[in-house]
């Protein structure tokens, strides 16, 4: 009796230290929990132009159960139209508030962000060969405080290109807008050109540097005969003015395939590749990991691995294109 008494008393104190333990735990974690985690975002344009991306972000953070207003504080920062002129403005004010990460939506803010701070957690939504371009290190082990999602925009441009020519006359011109302060498309145009040399295809370059020279580019296509319109990926500038573009391209009756369906959405002929509102949405996987305590430089850098392809029938049918149906059906989805 002595023996169990002993034995009852022994497990008496081992249950009550597993449950102070556990009582102990959660209510450290609690304490952590009720910490918000504080986040910045510095895109160019405005909400009225990347609202459906942003909104992506925000519920991605939700699911994993990070609520602004609650646990989470969002630092918003968008440059409006004057990207090279508030960007690094933004970018600087954004480093002195000690966040627990930045979320950067492209090349150029990545670049910018990156130049003005080498401590607070860079991620980023959606850029184009960032070890190209010496953004890290390596996709597997970035290396410094940049991680997030890489953009196989560069790599598809053969393949859009392909695609474009299997919808218009083989004898057509394609005109390739591009940003002339953006070194991502001075890399892509060469690309096009060894792709278009294989392909036959004649290829004319519309360099732009600001919004307001969209206009004169697409004019200048337009005289130049050209039979189709290719826009460069992985461009700000273009993205906040896709229904200007689109609407320009509807006016000289210019087939024109882009490399976001948003784009096509807003009424253009065709696209392919990475949807952005996923790849905005698989940004806050690792805002959550490093706000748990991950280290950016050793969060091996995604890159998408799914593609679509968009087709406006609409856009066709006023252009008098017949889409082949060989195009139709690889297509994930067709704006009738």
């Amino acid at each position: 009796m002595r023996y169990q008494a002993r034995s009852m008393a022994a497990t008496f104190m081992v249950l009550t230290t597993v449950t102070l333990n556990c009582v102990i735990v959660p209510a450290t974690s609690a304490l952590a929990a009720d910490k918000p985690v504080r986040i910045g975002i510095l895109s160019s344009g405005t909400l009225a132009h990347r609202g459906g991306l942003e909104h992506e972000l925000i519920q991605g953070l939700r699911e994993r159960g990070y609520v602004e207003g609650k646990n989470l504080i969002i630092e918003r920062r968008y440059t409006g139209t004057q990207m090279s002129m508030k960007a690094s403005e933004h970018a600087r004010e954004l480093a002195g508030m000690k966040l627990d990460a930045i979320v950067t939506t492209c090349s150029p803010s990545t670049r910018t962000m990156k130049d003005a701070t080498t401590s607070t957690p860079i991620v980023m939504a959606a850029v184009s060969d960032p070890v190209g371009q010496n953004i890290i290190a390596s996709l597997a082990k970035p290396g410094q405080n940049v991680t997030g999602l890489s953009s196989q925009a560069g790599e598809l441009l053969p393949k859009r290109l392909e695609l474009l020519a299997a919808v218009i006359p083989k004898s057509a011109t394609i005109a390739v807008m591009a940003n002339a302060a953006n070194p991502v498309h001075a890399l892509g145009w060469k690309t096009l050109e060894g792709a278009a040399q294989k392909l036959k295809l004649k290829l004319i370059k519309i360099e732009v540097r600001n919004a307001d020279g969209i206009a004169a580019g697409m004019e200048t296509a337009a005289r130049a005969h050209a039979g189709a319109l290719f826009v460069m990926p992985d461009d700000p500038m273009f993205y906040n003015n896709r229904a200007r573009i689109v609407e320009l391209a509807a006016k000289y009756r210019l087939p024109d395939f882009y490399w976001a369906s948003d784009y096509v959405e807003a009424g253009g002929l065709m696209s392919y590749g990475e949807n952005l509102r996923s790849s905005y949405r698989g940004v806050a996987a690792y805002v959550d990991k490093i706000a748990k305590g991950s280290n950016p430089a050793t969060l091996p850098v995604a890159q998408p691995t799914r593609f679509e392809m968009v087709v406006n029938q609409k856009a066709a049918k006023t252009l008098g294109l017949k889409i082949p149906q060989s195009i139709l059906v690889m297509a994930d989805k067709v704006i009738e």
